[in-house]
């Protein structure tokens, strides 16, 4: 039997789009600090950097930013790392018993590509079949954010969702769409500032011809006010 493998250098892992597994890869003391300790370590960090490029960190302008960039990464861009953030996401009985698609369209993302740690933005579109049980609509808003709020890889964002929302609905018949712009893509290397990037994850119900067409025609309908 032959073994065939493809073999990349860190450098290489940005550029060829590679994701490591469906889970984010975070080590086991990954908590053991608490978020001041993580913010005083980062600044430091920071500091570090801003140092070694050469810039005056005496300058009003740059002095306060290590202290800004450790508590954005801590509290902000990076708060979806710290389970206790996990919004929780109450479910109702589907009394009205409407046994249709339910689709969250254009559902603003912003998220950190891991491998440049710069900004993908964009728009996920989330949908479920009820199997009993619906979910608040701001939650699977607040579902998206939360899992886009760490360093990521598109087809995990996507894979994360779906898994979540399976959870929460006890259902397989969930599906997400994402579209969205990589800055790592746009900004730097090819600098193309045209192109997107479209991931999705169909479970159960949705991974059926006629009712995955069913959503991706939803998705494209015009919502404007």
């Amino acid at each position: 039997m032959n073994n065939h493998s493809i073999s990349l250098d860190n450098d290489d892992y940005g550029d060829s789009h590679v994701g490591s597994a469906s889970d984010t890869p975070l080590r086991a003391d990954a908590f053991e600090i608490s978020d001041s300790e993580k913010i005083e370590s980062i600044k430091k960090d920071v500091t570090n950097i801003l140092n070694t490029l050469g810039l005056d960190l005496t300058d009003d302008s740059l002095k306060g930013t290590p202290n800004r960039v450790a508590k954005m990464f801590v509290n902000e861009i990076f708060g979806g790392l710290n389970p206790k953030k996990k919004p929780s996401a109450s479910v109702f009985e589907n009394k009205y018993k409407y046994g249709e698609m339910l689709v969250e369209k254009n559902i603003t993302v912003y998220s950190t590509c891991e491998h440049h740690l710069l900004p993908i933005v964009g728009r996920a579109h989330v949908a479920y079949i009820s199997n009993g049980t619906v979910v608040g609509l701001s939650k699977m808003n607040r579902i998206v954010d939360f899992y886009a709020k760490r360093p990521q890889v598109q087809e995990r964002l996507n894979i994360q969702i779906v898994k979540e929302l399976q959870k929460v609905l006890g259902t397989e018949d969930v599906a997400c769409v994402i579209d969205a712009k990589h800055l790592c893509v746009n900004s730097r290397g090819i600098r193309d500032i045209e192109s997107s990037t479209v991931t999705s994850e169909f479970g159960g119900k949705f991974k059926d011809k006629e009712t995955k067409r069913e959503f991706l025609d939803y998705i494209k309908l015009d919502t404007t006010f």
